[in-house]
């Protein structure tokens, strides 16, 4: 699989941002290989300069080993570990230390992200625009096997965050999304340890006022494994992440209403 994908990979252009694709993977050993391999050759086949950097999320299976077999026949592959305790979020901010690229994309290892969504958030990227969220929720996306009760309360709590922060956006509790590295760099630091992540970097990047282009993506449920988001113990943390980046937003814009009106001075210089 490997061979063919090299042989069919195009020309790298110059001046072309390099990649990165942060995976974190905790006990996905059945998955982390066909993951890593589809994401891979789709990169590959268009020709985009890039780094697949899976994080190990303190695996207690083979993971970690199979990453590293699978480097001989992908040298854009790099292994990184989370060191304990684990969690999404702790995993996601562990790679994005480390990833080298001038845009990341996260995606899961658990083959639910499609490789040519991967490959479309690259060219959003190229138009110029600093941020690239997906939608599973919009007119061309297609979702499949979403757990009935998982989607309906995703539903509710991303109606939630929309009118909170007034915004288009419909899905941002997804992880999958893409982001040029200044964004990074100026929603850091991270707090979030475990799948509030999702809407710390999301919502982070959104009161900001970057350029974010939205567009429809494909979604299927695991094939192998079960899910590590535990809805009861994740409604706290996405609470208290969701308010922190309220408030957040409420300084920004204080911020701007400050630097749009200044104190007037008087003559003799006094405010």
């Amino acid at each position: 699989m490997a061979s063919k994908a090299v042989s069919e990979r195009k020309p790298v252009p110059k001046n072309t941002l390099l990649y990165s694709v942060l995976i974190p993977a905790h006990n996905e050993e059945k998955n982390i290989l066909p993951t890593v391999c589809s994401i891979s050759e789709a990169l590959r086949a268009e020709g985009i300069p890039f780094e697949l950097l899976v994080v190990n999320d303190n695996s207690r299976d083979g993971t970690p080993d199979v990453v590293a077999n699978a480097q001989k026949d992908f040298p854009e592959l790099r292994l990184v570990h989370n060191e304990p305790p684990p969690g999404l979020g702790r995993a996601v901010r562990c790679g994005l230390r480390h990833f080298q690229g001038d845009a990341v994309a996260i995606a899961m290892a658990d083959l639910s992200d499609h490789p040519e969504d991967v490959v479309r958030y690259y060219r959003k990227l190229e138009e110029g625009y600093d941020c690239v969220f997906g939608s599973r929720f919009i007119e061309g996306s297609k979702v499949t096997a979403y757990p009935p009760l998982k989607l309906l309360v995703n539903r509710i709590a991303n109606s939630l965050f929309r009118l909170m922060f007034m915004t288009r956006h419909n899905d941002l509790s997804n992880a999958f999304k893409a982001y040029r590295r200044h964004v990074i760099e100026d929603i850091s630091p991270l707090r979030a340890a475990h799948f509030n992540i999702t809407i710390e970097m999301s919502l982070s990047a959104l009161i900001r006022n970057y350029r974010i282009a939205a567009i429809p993506i494909r979604w299927s449920g695991r094939t192998w494994g079960q899910s590590h988001l535990r809805l009861r113990e994740m409604g706290r943390r996405y609470l208290c992440t969701l308010l922190k980046i309220w408030f957040e937003r409420l300084l920004i814009l204080d911020d701007l209403k400050a630097e749009m009106h200044p104190p007037k001075q008087t003559e003799n210089g006094e405010v």
